[in-house]
């Protein structure tokens, strides 16, 4: 069953959520910048599924690909497959992955690294964000250490269960505990955005239009 909050927050866009937790006092909530979106016209919201991992150029193929396919098996319906690999050298997702995820119910992929296959995960409509684009893959190079645990990418750290809101605009990170007030005040806000738009548009000035409902 899908869950009615990835709808409602899905509603919002990442500006606002963003000035409704910088209001309530949260910090360190905003993806660094080099983490774009495939589909900029694509909103992807929900909890994430976390996973960390290393380089190891030494590593067995075989290994390599049980350990892989291993992490496509445990990765949740619903759920953001959200990757730290520690290295920008190899392609986080491609293909097969993203066809494997979007079938099983996957939301989409965030990515501290590197995709291929692009045009592919294009047609596909499996909603990605990641830094760049490269043809490596991790065959024999690339191994998980650790599947829903808390990662960092940037200086925002991320908890298995913790939610991500990610349009054009960019990334943010919504920790659990704080989701449904989040959602509350952030259709809440974009209500009153609403009002401070009609109230200029039928000749209001702009300041006191701020001053009458405290929103800009």
């Amino acid at each position: 069953m899908t869950d009615a909050r990835i709808e409602r927050l899905g509603s919002c866009y990442t500006g606002v959520i963003h000035d409704v937790m910088r209001t309530m006092g949260h910090a360190n909530f905003t993806l660094p910048p080099r983490i774009t979106p495939l589909q900029p016209e694509m909103t992807l919201c929900g909890p994430a599924f976390t996973i960390e991992g290393r380089l190891d150029e030494k590593a067995d193929p075989h290994e390599t690909l049980l350990a892989w396919t291993g992490l496509l098996s445990k990765c949740k319906p619903g759920h953001i497959w959200t990757a730290q690999p520690h290295t920008h050298a190899l392609a986080q997702m491609g293909e097969l992955s993203a066809e494997t995820l979007h079938a099983r119910g996957v939301l989409g992929c965030v990515l501290d690294g590197a995709l291929r296959d692009a045009n592919f995960i294009l047609k596909l409509g499996f909603a990605s964000w990641r830094t760049h684009h490269t043809p490596k893959d991790i065959v024999g190079q690339w191994l998980p250490t650790g599947v829903e645990i808390d990662i960092m990418i940037g200086n925002v750290q991320i908890r298995p269960g913790d939610w991500l809101h990610g349009d054009r605009d960019g990334m943010v990170r919504i920790p659990a505990a704080d989701l449904d007030e989040i959602i509350e005040q952030s259709i809440a806000a974009m209500q009153t955005e609403n009002k401070v738009r009609t109230a200029i548009l039928a000749g209001v000035d702009p300041r006191d239009a701020y001053l009458k409902y405290g929103k800009f």
